[in-house]
């Protein structure tokens, strides 16, 4: 139910992310989704990619500061508010959500979410009926 994220500590310096990009390029990693939250010193860059665990041992193996972590794949509803249903009902369970970002796979909407309840998160996936996507779902 759960998929796995890269989270990659990048530098705000000219070259940190092409450096990231061209590896997992040359490494034949496709990336699905990403996101940067940044600051004025450094950026986190998480991604959803076709092979995690191998993007993270070339990310790592080339001196990059990588993680792994476990995160939601929620399919959203293709309408307005399809985002404030799937939130609302991790909300109504008391579940707070550490981050989220969303995108387009094969015109559907996939929201990502983080958070640090997953078993309860998972409960909530299950008794609501959301749909969900799994690793598999991504690899092309």
């Amino acid at each position: 139910m759960r998929i796995k994220q890269l989270s990659i500590f990048i530098e705000n310096q000219s070259g940190t992310l092409i450096r990231v990009l061209e590896l997992l390029g040359k490494a034949h990693i496709q990336m699905i989704a990403c996101t940067i939250a940044d600051t004025a010193e450094y950026g986190i860059f998480r991604i959803i990619c076709s092979e995690p665990d191998r993007a993270c041992s070339e990310l790592k193996a080339a001196g990059v500061a990588v993680t792994i972590s476990e995160v939601f794949a929620i399919e959203m509803n293709d309408r307005p508010g399809g985002a404030a249903d799937a939130v609302k009902a991790f909300s109504n369970a008391g579940i707070e959500i550490t981050y989220m970002y969303a995108f387009l796979l094969d015109g559907k909407g996939i929201m990502i979410i983080r958070t640090d309840e997953t078993e309860k998160a998972r409960e909530v996936i299950k008794s609501q009926g959301l749909p969900y996507l799994c690793e598999k779902d991504f690899i092309r």
